[in-house]
C-alpha cells in the first residue's frame, strides 16, 4: 500500500473522553494488536491510560500501556506493548462518564484539530475519529454541528479559502450499502431547501471523484427521489421532474454513471442487491435509517470532498455504556480498515 511505502501513520483522535470513543480504541488494539505499530492516537494520556485499565483482560496476563509521543514518527521502535498518544489537548486527567461537559467538547475538539493538521501537513496518511458528542461540542464554543463541518472549516481554514470553497458531503457504508447526502446536518425544512439541480450535481460530482481515488472510475450511482414513489412524474410533488431529474441528465452528460430519480423506499434495497454502488440519498435521515438498519455495528462515515483521508465509526457516544466496558470496537475497525484501503 502506498500509505506504508511512505511510513505515515494512521492517526486516531479519542472522541468525547466522557463518552465511548476511548474505550473502544482501547478494545481495538486488544483486538487487532498489529494496529499499535500504525497508529498514533491524538487524546488525552490519562483518559487513555483509564481506558485500557477498563479493557485489560480479567485473566490473561496483560502489559499494554500508553506510551506519550511528541511526534508521529518512529512507531516501528516502540516497545511491542505500548499505545502511541499524542497529548492534543490540555493534560486534565479522565473526566466523568457519561456526562456532558465543555471540557470535555473542549478535548475532543482540540484533538480533532490536532489530527486533521497532522494529515494537512502531510504528517499522518488519515484521520479516523471516534465519536463526539455535538451538545458538549457546542458548550466548548464549537460553532459547528459535527465532525464533517468542523473538518471542512479546519481544511478550508488551512488552504485559506472559504468554506463555501470546500464542499464536502457524508458517506455512510455498511457491508452491502453505501449512502451520499446531499445536505447533512439540518433541519428537514432546510434540507427540503437544499434540494437544488446544482447542489445535487456538486454532491454527484464529489462521489464520483471520491469513487476514482479508490479505483472505481465507473462507479454506478443511484439518485433517490425526493417525494413517495418519487413524485409519480408530479402528482406528489415537482422536485423529481423539475430540479432532480434535470441534475441526473446533466451529470450523465459530463460523462458520470448516473441513474434516477428513483423511488426511494426501493433504491436501497436494489443497491444492496447489487445493481447500483452507492446511492445519492436527499436528506440525512433518507440516508442513514437504511444503512443503520443494515449494519451499526459494522458501519463507517466517510467524509468526501476533504484534501485527506477521514473515516469514523457510524455511531454515538453510547455515554450509557461509557465507562462499562461492553462498547464493541467493531465499527472503529470498520473504519479503520476503510482509512487504510482508501489508500490502497
Amino acid at each position: 500500500m502506498t500509505s506504508h511505502k511512505l511510513g505515515l501513520p494512521l492517526v486516531i483522535t479519542m472522541g468525547d473522553p466522557a463518552g465511548i470513543g476511548p474505550e473502544i480504541i482501547a478494545a481495538a488494539v486488544r483486538q487487532r494488536p498489529a494496529l499499535l505499530r500504525d497508529v498514533v492516537v491524538a487524546g488525552d494520556v490519562p483518559t487513555l491510560q483509564r481506558a485500557l485499565e477498563l479493557t485489560r483482560p480479567a485473566r490473561a496476563p496483560d502489559a499494554l500501556q500508553v506510551q506519550p509521543v511528541d511526534t508521529l514518527e518512529g512507531l516501528q521502535t516502540l516497545p511491542p506493548d505500548r499505545l502511541a498518544v499524542v497529548q492534543a489537548c490540555e493534560r486534565k486527567g479522565p473526566v466523568t462518564y457519561g456526562e456532558v461537559s465543555a471540557a470535555a467538547g473542549r478535548m475532543a475538539a482540540d484533538c480533532i484539530q490536532w489530527a486533521a493538521l497532522a494529515a494537512l501537513e502531510g504528517r499522518a496518511r488519515a484521520v479516523v475519529t471516534a465519536p463526539i458528542h455535538k451538545e458538549a461540542l457546542s458548550a466548548a464554543g464549537i460553532d459547528h454541528p459535527g465532525h464533517t463541518e468542523y473538518l471542512q472549516a479546519l481544511a478550508a481554514a488551512h488552504q485559506g479559502v472559504p468554506v463555501a470553497q470546500l464542499p464536502v458531503r457524508m458517506m455512510l457504508s455498511c457491508p452491502g450499502l453505501r449512502t451520499v447526502l446531499v445536505s447533512i446536518h439540518v433541519s428537514l425544512r432546510h434540507a427540503l431547501e437544499a434540494v437544488t439541480q446544482e447542489q445535487i450535481l456538486q454532491t454527484l460530482h464529489i462521489t464520483a471523484a471520491h469513487f476514482r481515488r479508490i479505483g472505481m472510475p465507473q462507479a454506478r450511482i443511484a439518485v433517490a427521489g425526493l417525494n413517495p414513489h418519487a413524485g409519480e412524474g408530479g402528482l406528489f410533488g415537482r422536485e423529481e421532474v423539475d430540479t432532480i431529474a434535470p441534475a441526473v441528465a446533466q451529470a450523465r452528460a459530463e460523462g458520470l454513471q448516473v441513474s434516477g430519480p428513483h423511488a426511494p423506499d426501493t433504491v436501497f434495497m436494489r443497491a444492496r442487491q447489487g445493481e447500483f454502488d452507492v446511492v445519492l440519498a436527499m436528506y440525512h435521515d433518507q440516508g442513514l435509517i437504511p444503512v443503520k438498519l443494515l449494519g451499526l455495528d459494522d458501519g463507517v462515515n466517510t467524509t468526501l470532498g476533504l484534501p485527506f483521508i477521514r473515516t469514523s465509526p457510524d455511531h454515538g457516544t453510547a455515554f450509557d455504556l461509557a465507562g462499562t466496558g461492553r462498547a464493541s470496537p467493531s465499527s472503529l475497525l470498520a473504519a479503520i480498515d476503510a482509512a487504510t484501503g482508501a489508500q490502497a
